[in-house]
């Protein structure tokens, strides 16, 4: 039978399921919407503050426009349906700092001059800035560049965004921003009963939210908050008026209608020569808000166990910022806390998101003569809390993961930014952190490991006298693996090791460099490697470059580091056998030259046991022709028997001239009478052509007619058969030139 296929039938959720969803999305929003409010309250006192408290409506109306439009906005776009978006602390820390640069600014050309219009112009242009700059990193993908700014920048950044956070809630609960030289200022006891308050709520939210992170131990404590403050006030006898005569409340303020920033008349009186000194905190804005972005994002990514497109996160945080700066709102992007209290009540799709915004919308309409009844100290503590949570995550948490000197990097950074502002913290940051990897990274060896001829050779099979003579004299070859990317630090220490691989041992002929690992090298590097050749051609090393990079090679011919006495080979093992070639070429001849020199010394003497003594105390010299060997006028402290090549005697002729008197071949000796008489010498030494010598020095001559008179004897009577023959030869000379 043939069986009958059924199309399948995918199951469409029934209406009551889908209710059910909605409704637990909503109940769900419930947290993070009275979190956004309390936060959003406290963002407001803390931007509008100081010369702007008159306008703290507007402030309210502000940052909730900006948190409905971008907490929709990222409901509806982010990676994550749970994504709760709005004005994020560090976000409101630097705007309250351009806030106040832009009232600075006015006031100090003119202080009668209208600040609203200036603020609010401000707020949305840098808002509708950093939107396009958050675009642009996400549609050119490089955000995740961001990334790579080093940690204690990143750390000393948002260290000091919570402590200016801090300091805006000190300014917040006395109207007196926090400095050396008002602290007289708080000695006053109204101000300090108002301080403490706000400290003591401070650490009540560390006592009760921080440790339980109940979503709605937070907007209960501020209500509370407000309850007792109003009961002691009734007991003490403080009418509301009183309350805010002596600065406990704020005072009431008049409804304030939404209204576009966008006035012609705004911006045209805007003060436009503050435009410059502005453009620091515009920066600071825009980084902090993509710092933040990221931050977030990433944090979610762990959180949800669910990846997140970085550059659709920023795309949609740009274009909440655009959105929010044209209808007067300013920075922000996702929230983590708010997000994560939305995913952990059970918050499943985009609908708890959106919540949220419709929360925000309704704080528009709400009365802000309300504000009236609430204490500075509630929303004051609560930013006090804000800054010193965060304070405690990056510079007491931090100091756990941080090496000393990336610790007080960070330090020095949110020094810098309080004291200078944030373009110098970062850029005075960015430098100490690629400073400081620069001193990690050159602390890292560039060499993988090193070796010598004597225990690792090339395939190439050869005969048994061939690999006697090798593991005889196979340390004359050595060998670094190189790897990482060489610059000054590690290039640098790579010098140093070799000065030391040379000096310890002097037996070394050629040193292979092998560059298979390398992934580059930089301009400082090619400067070390010609250092490198220095010491080689001053120790007689050949240096042999394998496996180089074009790049790499392109740089150190750059470098003048590739000249004729460097040898570059494709591998390593070419590189060995060339090497161990001319170890067995040059160490075959050797024996026959030892071979020849026995012979002569044999002659000489008259048996080999003497002709092999006196070897023995020799020491072979190798000489370029022209190279000078002895001066006139120096200690005789040696003798010379020449093997090989020629030797010239010279002695000087006056009027800076020199005469050759003599010169001496194969087979001949010069310097015997010298090493005898212990005289200065009278003539310089100096090889006419490449020659090989063997030096008898003053020492090894005593040590010889003392262990073996003999043999001393033998030799004093083959110096005097010398000097008879040169005294013959002298005599006929002037005898011919008589006639």
């Amino acid at each position: 039978m043939s069986r009958v296929a059924f199309p399948s039938v995918s199951r469409v959720p029934s209406p009551h399921v889908k209710l059910r969803a909605w409704l637990n999305d909503i109940f769900a929003s419930a947290a993070p919407a009275v979190l956004t409010v309390s936060f959003g309250l406290s963002y407001s006192v803390l931007i509008f503050s100081g010369p702007l408290s008159e306008y703290l409506p507007y402030g309210i109306a502000a940052t909730f426009i900006a948190t409905a439009i971008i907490a929709i906005v990222v409901a509806l776009g982010s990676t994550f349906p749970i994504a709760v978006g709005g004005p994020e602390t560090s976000t409101a820390a630097v705007t309250a700092i351009l806030a106040t640069s832009v009232v600075e600014h006015i006031t100090a050309t003119d202080p009668s001059a209208h600040l609203l219009g200036p603020v609010l112009l401000t707020l949305s242009a840098a808002t509708i800035i950093t939107g396009l700059a958050l675009c642009s990193l996400g549609l050119t993908r490089i955000g995740r560049a961001i990334r790579y700014v080093p940690y204690p920048v990143i750390g000393g950044f948002l260290g000091a965004t919570a402590l200016l956070i801090a300091l805006g809630g000190v300014r917040v609960i006395t109207n007196m921003s926090l400095r050396f030289d008002n602290l007289a200022s708080f000695a006053d006891p109204m101000t300090m009963y108002e301080l403490l308050a706000g400290i003591a709520l401070a650490f009540t939210i560390y006592l009760t939210w921080h440790r339980s992170r109940n979503p709605l131990a937070l907007p209960a404590l501020l209500i509370a908050g407000v309850v007792v403050t109003h009961i002691v006030f009734n007991f003490a006898g403080v009418s509301l008026e009183q309350a805010q005569a002596l600065g406990w409340t704020f005072q009431s303020l008049p409804r304030a209608t939404f209204s576009l920033p966008w006035h012609l008349g705004d911006i045209e009186n805007y003060p436009w020569q503050a435009v410059p000194g502005l453009i620091g905190n515009l920066i600071a804005v825009i980084f902090v808000t993509a710092i933040s972005t990221l931050f977030n994002t990433t944090g979610l990514e762990v959180a949800t166990s669910r990846e997140a497109n970085l550059e659709r996160e920023l795309n949609v945080a740009g274009a909440a910022n655009i959105l929010s700066g044209l209808f007067g709102g300013y920075a922000g992007c996702i929230s983590l806390s708010r997000s994560l209290l939305n995913f952990n009540g059970g918050a499943t799709s985009r609908l708890s998101g959106l919540m949220v915004a419709v929360i925000s919308v309704l704080m528009l309409v709400a009365d802000p003569a309300l504000l009236s009844f609430m204490p500075k100290f509630i929303l004051g503590g609560l930013l006090i809390y804000l800054g010193v949570d965060q304070l405690n995550r990056w510079i007491i948490e931090s100091r756990r993961r941080l090496s000393t000197i990336e610790y007080l990097s960070l330090l020095a950074i949110i020094f810098i930014i309080v004291k200078w502002g944030f373009i110098a913290g970062v850029l005075i940051g960015t430098i100490i952190g690629c400073a400081t990897f620069a001193l990690s990274a050159s602390r890292i060896s560039s060499i993988k490991f090193g070796f010598n001829g004597a225990e690792y050779r090339s395939s190439l099979d050869r005969s048994q006298n061939d690999l006697a003579l090798l593991a005889a004299h196979g340390k004359e070859i050595h060998g670094l693996n190189l790897q990482s990317y060489l610059f000054f630090g590690s290039a640098n220490r790579l010098y140093q090791h070799v000065k030391m691989l040379l000096e310890h041992h002097p037996e070394c002929r050629y040193l292979v460099f092998d560059f298979k690992l390398v992934t580059g090298i930089d301009s400082s590097a090619a400067y070390s490697f010609a250092q490198i050749r220095r010491s080689a051609i001053e120790n007689d090393v050949k240096l042999v470059l394998v496996n180089l990079p074009r790049a790499a090679e392109k740089m150190l011919r750059s470098g003048e580091f590739l000249a004729g006495d460097i040898l570059v080979m494709p591998d390593l093992d070419h590189a060995l056998e060339w090497c161990e070639n001319e170890i067995i070429a040059r160490h075959s001849g050797l024996e026959q030259e030892e071979g020849d020199l026995q012979g002569w010394f044999a002659g000489i003497l008259g048996n080999d046991h003497d002709a092999a003594e006196l070897a023995r105390r020799c020491e072979r010299l190798e000489v370029r022709a022209f190279e000078t060997i002895a001066r006139a006028g120096e200690p005789a402290d040696s003798m010379l028997f020449i093997l090989n090549g020629r030797i010239g005697v010279i002695v000087d002729a006056g009027g800076g001239h020199s005469t050759r008197v003599r010169s001496l071949g194969r087979h001949t000796t010069v310097g015997e009478m010298g090493l005898v008489a212990r005289q200065p010498r009278s003539a310089t030494i100096r090889a006419e052509t490449d020659s090989v010598l063997y030096v008898l020095r003053a020492d090894a001559f005593n040590a010889i007619t003392a262990s073996n008179p003999a043999l001393g004897q033998k030799l004093l009577t083959y110096f005097m058969s010398v000097l008879a023959e040169r005294l013959t030869f002298a005599s006929r000379m002037i005898g011919v030139l008589r006639r």
